[in-house]
């Protein structure tokens, strides 16, 4: 053999082993929330002053049918960013009230959630103004002093 053809045969078996570790590895892992999420058909608990329960196919159509203007907060109990989130948007939820209307949504115990909303991270902030036209959409966590000013900014709520 010359040293051509052995380097072939050397970058085939590499490519091989690439291949076949690719494939054992992904027969391991397990799914991820958001996955489980995507093959979930329960229903949407919403989460306000109290518990409200809509179709998974219709929250959007939910917050048309509001005269107020809506947050909506997509996450999950278990979620760091969204632990420290929650107690603003109870605070938000009370100074608010009867002005603006805040929802909780845990997209983990009610997968089927993130699909009208198409949200590609948690926890994701929605405000919907009093027609149910969404206005603003953000990813991640954000301070209550950030959530008044969009408050005032898009839906002249202060």
């Amino acid at each position: 053999m010359n040293k051509g053809s052995t380097t072939n045969i050397f970058a085939i078996l590499a490519v091989v082993a690439l291949v076949a570790g690719a494939a054992w590895f992904k027969s391991q892992r397990t799914e991820t929330p958001t996955e489980k999420m995507a093959q979930s058909t329960q229903p949407v608990q919403v989460v306000t002053a109290e518990v409200v329960t809509t179709t998974a196919e219709k929250p959007v159509q939910a917050a048309a049918a509001e005269t107020l203007p809506r947050l909506v907060d997509l996450g999950a109990d278990k979620c760091k960013a969204c632990k420290t989130l929650a107690p603003i948007l109870d605070a938000l939820r009370e100074e608010y009230q009867n002005r603006l209307r805040v929802d909780f949504i845990d997209v983990w115990k009610n997968p089927s959630a993130q699909r009208p909303y198409s949200i590609r991270l948690i926890p994701t902030q929605i405000l919907f103004d009093k027609d149910g036209n969404e206005v603003w959409r953000h990813e991640g966590f954000i301070s209550k002093e950030d959530l008044k000013a969009i408050f005032a900014e898009k839906v002249g709520v202060k």
